[in-house]
């Protein structure tokens, strides 16, 4: 919480460890917290945008996704803990 003039005000990290890569209209790629309004970062090229989209993944233990300029899923990693691990 944080109070400034009287006031109080409360600012909390979005809860989603989700992240994206996506296509820019610049033709440029970007790397995005799921819920964010700005990408973490602007890359040249897709595969240095995944490269950073898998390691916030894996810091946050989340889900990484990789969107193709058609705008459809073309893969996924997840990496924290599996709500539903199979038996076995």
């Amino acid at each position: 919480m944080l109070r400034a003039c009287g006031e109080e005000r409360t600012f909390a990290m979005a809860k989603n460890p989700n992240h994206w890569t996506s296509p820019r209209p610049d033709g440029r790629w970007e790397s995005q917290r799921e819920g964010s309004q700005r990408p973490s970062r602007v890359f040249d090229t897709q595969r240095e945008a995944w490269e950073h989209t898998r390691e916030a993944a894996r810091q946050d233990g989340g889900e990484a996704f990789l969107q193709g300029r058609n705008g459809r899923i073309r893969e996924r990693n997840t990496y924290g803990d599996d709500p539903y691990p199979p038996e076995g």
